[in-house]
């Protein structure tokens, strides 16, 4: 089993081979119950929980899987039309759900869960796959759990979360759920990754790989992407850059702008696509008599669209500020690092000179009350505190150390 993960499908998840191996010998179950042979017990099984730091590959274990289950040969080959489609999120019997808001509504997983119970129709199994499950409302949790509790005949439910804690995926849940639990992959694996499949150079991909924190994506953002190299050395120049009382407003000016900017980039060519088609598909774009009413449609639909698409922009806005106050919380754990001689790797390893200097300055203390203020920021943006304010208030901190 060790050789498969390393071939067709099972490739593309980078330094998992641990998940890798229980996922493709499920998988492998799973072709034996649609050929009606004898498995053992909780060989495979209907839901399953897959955990990880950010950046390791939950999506993308999840799609995976999904395409192992979807395959012709049972292995996963990557070749086929079962994983070939899934793989590029067309199969018609794998449902993704990629939540664009701040949460998952009842109305969406009611819905799904609804789909859910139809029989494949291409495919082995209907595959669900959740992505954020932990942005799932109450009421949402409570319609996926009555789905996971009887689930129907050759359907399987994968969700993804940060971790199986409370918080994060319900108990009810997370108990009829099998975990499989994701490590944050070496820096050796992803810029093997970065070079084999991007065609990055080498020293740019082990560079990136190296600062990256473990997260492919960001590795390959950082390896292929002038803006975010940019808007990563931006977060690092505060640190050393606050002298002046002025200069907490321009710092907190600067990662808000950021953000917002990134967001901006990231949507506004898929928002108005968006709405072109939807005009279109209504008629509203229409002329001639007889529109009227096509048109008055149209524009309520584009309202409802526009309102989602507002929503995803504020998610968008809040996950890249968060990106880049982890990087600044590395900043500080890296001074910390280098105060108590602890002789850990550095999560920014290309600005050592600066920590350096950022630990000749300050004590072990006041780099732990810096690095607490970015985590403290971090949680107020959680509980929907204005990220300006929460911003300001942890650069003044960053500032007093």
């Amino acid at each position: 089993m060790t050789e498969q993960v390393r071939i067709g499908v099972w490739r593309q998840l980078v330094g998992q081979e641990p998940a890798a191996e229980t996922l493709a010998s499920a998988a492998a179950a799973a072709a034996k119950i649609v050929a009606g042979e004898p498995v053992a017990p909780a060989a495979m099984t209907h839901a399953w929980l897959l955990t990880g730091p950010p950046g390791s590959g939950r999506s993308t274990a999840a799609r995976t899987f999904a395409a192992a289950l979807q395959c012709s040969t049972g292995t996963g080959c990557g070749e086929c039309p079962g994983c070939r489609t899934t793989m590029a999120g067309t199969h018609g019997d794998v449902r993704l759900v990629v939540p664009e808001g701040l949460s998952i509504s009842v109305a969406e997983m009611r819905a799904l869960v609804q789909a859910a119970a139809r029989r494949p129709t291409t495919g082995n199994w209907r595959v669900v796959i959740i992505e954020d499950a932990d942005r799932l409302t109450e009421g949402a949790s409570n319609a996926l759990l009555k789905a996971v509790e009887e689930p129907p005949e050759r359907t399987v439910f994968l969700l993804c979360a940060p971790s199986d804690h409370p918080e994060d995926v319900s108990v009810t849940i997370r108990s009829r759920c099998r975990l499989v639990a994701l490590r944050t992959p070496p820096a050796s694996a992803i810029a093997q990754v970065l070079i084999d499949r991007d065609g990055v150079e080498p020293d740019r991909a082990q560079w990136a790989a190296s600062v990256c924190g473990g997260h492919v994506g960001r590795a390959r953002r950082l390896a292929t992407d002038e803006a975010a190299r940019q808007r990563r050395a931006t977060v690092l120049r505060i640190p050393l850059g606050l002298r002046r009382p002025s200069d907490v407003f321009t710092s907190a000016d600067q990662l808000i702008s950021a953000a917002e900017a990134d967001a901006g980039e990231a949507s506004k060519a898929r928002d108005e696509n968006e709405r072109a088609e939807l005009r279109t598909a209504m008629g509203g774009d229409g002329t001639g008599k007889g529109v009227a009413g096509a048109k008055r449609a149209a524009e309520a639909a584009v309202k409802q669209l526009e309102k989602k698409q507002k929503s995803r922009a504020t998610r968008t806005q809040r996950d890249t500020l968060d990106l880049a106050l982890v990087d600044l919380a590395a900043f500080y754990r890296d001074v910390l690092v280098t105060t108590t001689g602890a002789g850990a790797t550095l999560n920014h390893p290309d600005h050592a000179e600066q920590i350096a200097t950022a630990a000749a300055s300050w004590g072990p203390e006041s780099a732990l009350r810096r690095l607490e203020a970015v985590l403290e920021c971090r949680d107020a943006i959680g509980l929907n505190v204005k990220p300006r304010i929460a911003v300001e208030a942890m650069v003044t901190t960053l500032r007093q150390g």
